[in-house]
C-alpha cells in the first residue's frame, strides 16, 4: 500500500518519471476490486447485447437478487481458486487456467441454479445463452487485465533501464535461440534487452519473431546504420559447431560488438550468472565436442574400490578426484605437498560429494616411507600418479628438484604399487617427455621408462599404465590464465617467439581420456591423446584481447621475449619414426616408443638420484642425457654437454 501511495505521490508531486518498479506487485485488494468491476462491466455488457436482440427476460422482477447471486459466486470462486495471489506483472498460463476454473465453476453453479428453477417453477432464472455470454466476456476481460498490466510494467521498466541495458542481437531461429530470446524479454530485470534475431539463412528477412525483426548475415555485413543498433552478438554455444562459433566471433568483433555466449534454457535455470549469459571466452573456441567414454568399464574399475591420487590437489588430480567420485568408490585419498590447495580442495569436495568417503593427505612422494603406510592401511585398487613439477623455465633452474619428484617419486609409487599389488597404477605424462629440449620434459620422459619397465618385471598383478597429452585449458600456470591477466591489467602481452605453437585439451576431457585409458591395455602401454589441431600461440593472445573488447597492437600491446631456456617452439606428441596403433576409442592411441629392461633404468635411476642429491647440476643432467639420449638441450647453459657428445 505504501509502496502504491508513493507511486501516486510523485506524479501529484511532478516527478518527470513515475517509479512505478518500486512497486513489487499491486495490493491483493485491489485485484479483487479490479475483477468485482469487470464481474459488473460482463454483467452489463452481456444484459446489453440481450436487450438490443430483444430477447424475453425471466423474473425481471428478481433482477438485483440474480446479479447478487452471479458476484457472490464469483467472488466464492476467485477465493477459492486464489485467482488474485498472483503477481500480475508476472502473470503466466497458470493463472489464466485458475481464471477459467473460478468463472467455469461459477457457470457450472448457475446452470444448475437455471435447471432447478426450470423445474420447479418452470422457468429458468437465467437464460442458458445469457450465463454462456457472461462467462466469455468475463474470462476474456480479466485475463486481458492481467496482462495488459503485465506489458504495462515491461515496457515502464524497460524504458527506464534502457538506457544502461546491452542491446543483444541473437544468433538463430531456432528453438533454443527463441527460448533464451524470451527469457531475456520476460526477464525486465537482466541487464540485456533483445532488439533483433541474426541468422544465416536468406528466407526470413521480412519475418517478425516475437515481435522483432531478423536479419540476414549477409545485411549485417555491409550495413552499418544496422550494426549500430547493436552492443552484442549473442551466441549459444550448445547448438553451433566451432566454425560456426568462429565465424558469428569474427562478425561481431569486426563491428566493434561485444561477443556473448547463453546455454540452452534448461542449463540457464542452473546458472549463477545473470541468465547464464557471460562473455564469450577463448576456450569456448578451443573446446571440441565431448568425449564419451565407456562409462559402464570405468565405473566397474572404481565402484567399492579404494582409489589414491597423488597431486590431488592440482589441476589435473583434482579432476581425476571429481570425475572418479562419481563412481562411488569405497575410498579417494587425495595425496599432495601443497597444504592451501589441499585445503581448498577438501572443503569444496565434502561439499560436492557429501556421500563419498575421502582421506586427504599431506606428503611428498619423494618419501617412501610416508607411502608406503598408506598402501598397507588402504590396499588400493587404482593409483592414478598425477604429481610431478611440470613448469619448464624453473625445473631447468632447479633440475635437483625434477629428479626428487618426476624421478624418484614416480619410483617410490610404482614400486609401491608393484609390492601391493594395485590392479592398476596410471601415470599422467606430458607430451614435453617426447624428444625433450629441456630438463622437465626428459624427467618425464626417465619416469615413462622406469614405469615401463615395470611391467616385464615378474611377481605382480599391476598394469602399469602411462597416459600423454598436452596442454590443458586453465591448468596451474597455463598460458591463457597468464594472458587474461595481462589483459586485465592493460598489458603488454608477453610471447616468447612469434611462431611458437601449442596443442590444447580442456582439463575434463584429458582426465576422462586419463580414466578410459586406465581401463584398456594389457599393461606397459603409453597412451596419446588426440589433441585436434594445435594452435598459434600469436592468434590466441589476438583473439583474446579482441573478446576483452581491445585492438591488438592498438589499443593492447604484444611483445616478444624470446624464447625461455628449454623451451620448445612447436610440442610433439611422438618420437620421431613412432609407430602408432589404434584402439577401440578414436581418441586414444598407442605409442610404440622405445623401452629399457628394468635393470638397467634402476641402476641409472639410483646415480641420478644421487647425483641430485648432491646438487651436481651438470651431472644430474648428463646422467638424464643417457638414460634419454634423444634429449637435446634448447638455449639452455646444459648445451655444453650436447657439444661434449659431438
Amino acid at each position: 500500500m505504501k509502496k502504491l501511495q508513493d507511486a501516486f505521490r510523485a506524479l501529484y508531486n511532478g516527478d518527470n518519471i513515475v517509479k512505478i518498479t518500486k512497486l513489487r506487485y499491486m495490493p491483493r485488494w485491489l485485484v479483487i476490486v479490479i475483477d468485482i468491476l469487470i464481474i459488473l462491466f460482463s454483467i452489463f455488457l452481456s444484459r446489453l447485447f440481450l436487450k438490443n436482440l430483444d430477447v424475453e427476460v425471466h423474473f425481471p422482477e428478481y433482477t438485483l437478487q440474480k446479479r447478487l447471486i452471479l458476484i457472490g459466486l464469483n467472488i466464492l470462486f476467485m477465493y477459492v481458486f486464489k485467482t488474485y495471489a498472483g503477481i500480475i506483472r508476472h502473470s503466466t498460463f497458470f493463472d489464466f487456467f485458475k481464471i477459467i476454473l473460478s468463472s467455469g465453476s461459477t457457470l457450472i453453479c448457475l446452470l444448475i441454479i437455471s435447471y432447478m428453477t426450470e423445474v420447479t417453477m418452470g422457468q429458468s432464472l437465467f437464460l442458458y445463452p445469457n450465463l454462456f455470454l457472461y462467462f466469455l466476456i468475463s474470462v476474456s476481460i480479466m485475463f486481458f487485465f492481467r496482462m495488459v498490466t503485465k506489458q504495462f510494467f515491461n515496457i515502464i521498466v524497460d524504458i527506464q533501464g534502457a538506457s544502461s541495458k546491452v542491446k543483444v542481437a541473437v544468433v538463430g531461429v531456432g528453438e533454443a535461440s527463441v527460448a533464451v530470446a524470451r527469457a531475456i524479454m520476460h526477464n525486465p530485470n537482466y541487464p540485456y534487452r533483445l532488439e533483433g534475431f541474426l541468422t544465416g539463412r536468406s528466407d526470413s528477412n521480412k519475418a517478425l519473431l516475437l515481435g522483432h525483426k531478423i536479419y540476414n548475415k549477409n545485411e549485417f555485413l555491409i550495413s552499418e546504420k544496422l550494426v549500430k543498433k547493436f552492443d552484442a552478438v549473442l551466441l549459444i554455444k550448445e547448438i553451433m559447431t566451432k566454425q560456426e562459433i568462429e565465424e558469428w566471433m569474427t562478425l561481431a568483433l569486426d563491428k566493434n560488438l561485444k561477443v556473448l555466449k547463453a546455454p540452452t534454457l534448461s542449463k540457464m535455470r542452473d546458472s549463477d550468472l545473470v541468465g547464464g549469459i557471460s562473455n564469450l571466452q577463448i576456450e569456448d573456441l578451443l573446446n571440441r565436442k565431448p568425449i564419451s567414454i565407456e562409462s559402464e568399464e570405468v565405473m566397474r574399475r572404481h565402484f567399492g574400490k579404494n582409489v589414491l591420487v597423488t597431486g590431488g590437489a592440482g589441476s589435473i588430480g583434482s579432476e581425476i578426484v571429481r570425475q572418479v567420485s562419481q563412481f562411488n568408490p569405497s575410498l579417494i585419498v587425495v595425496l599432495d605437498q601443497a597444504e592451501s590447495p589441499l585445503y581448498e580442495l577438501e572443503l569444496e569436495l565434502l561439499e560436492k560429494f557429501p556421500g563419498q568417503k575421502f582421506k586427504f593427505v599431506l606428503a611428498d612422494i619423494s618419501n617412501r616411507y610416508r607411502l608406503e603406510k598408506l598402501f598397507e592401511d588402504y590396499h588400493f585398487s587404482m593409483v592414478y600418479h598425477a604429481a610431478a613439477y611440470k613448469h619448464v623455465p624453473l625445473i631447468e633452474d632447479n633440475p635437483h628438484e625434477a629428479i626428487f619428484v618426476n624421478v624418484l617419486g614416480t619410483k617410490n609409487v610404482a614400486l609401491l604399487s608393484k609390492k601391493y599389488k594395485v590392479n592398476r597404477f596410471v601415470m599422467v605424462s606430458t607430451d614435453k617427455a617426447v624428444n625433450p629440449t629441456n630438463v622437465m620434459g626428459a624427467s618425464k620422459r626417465a619416469a615413462e621408462l622406469f614405469v615401463q619397465s615395470l611391467q616385464n618385471t615378474p611377481g605382480h598383478p599391476t598394469k602399469f599404465i602411462t597416459t600423454r597429452f598436452g596442454n590443458v585449458l586453465g591448468s596451474n600456470g597455463s598460458v591463457i590464465p597468464h594472458f587474461r591477466k595481462q589483459i586485465e591489467k592493460g598489458g603488454p602481452v608477453t610471447i616468447t617467439h612469434p611462431d611458437i605453437i601449442r596443442y590444447f585439451m580442456t582439463i575434463p576431457e584429458a582426465c576422462e581420456l586419463v580414466l578410459q585409458a586406465g581401463t584398456m591395455g594389457n599393461g606397459g602401454e603409453i597412451y596419446v591423446f588426440d589433441m585436434g589441431e594445435p594452435v598459434k600461440i600469436l592468434d590466441l593472445a589476438k583473439r583474446m584481447i579482441r573478446l576483452s573488447g581491445y585492438t591488438p597492437d592498438v589499443d593492447m600491446k604484444i611483445t616478444f621475449i624470446g624464447l625461455r631456456p628449454g623451451e620448445k617452439l612447436y610440442e610433439e606428441l611422438l618420437s620421431n619414426n613412432t609407430v602408432t596403433i589404434p584402439t577401440h576409442h578414436e581418441k586414444i592411441l598407442i605409442s610404440k616408443d622405445p623401452l629399457m629392461e628394468f635393470e638397467q633404468i634402476e641402476y641409472l635411476s639410483k646415480h641420478i638420484i644421487l647425483a641430485a642429491v648432491k646438487r651436481d647440476r651438470l651431472e644430474v643432467v648428463k646422467i638424464l642425457k643417457t638414460i634419454v639420449p634423444e634429449f637435446i638441450s634448447n638455449n639452455s647453459e646444459f648445451e655444453v654437454l650436447d657439444k661434449e657428445t659431438i
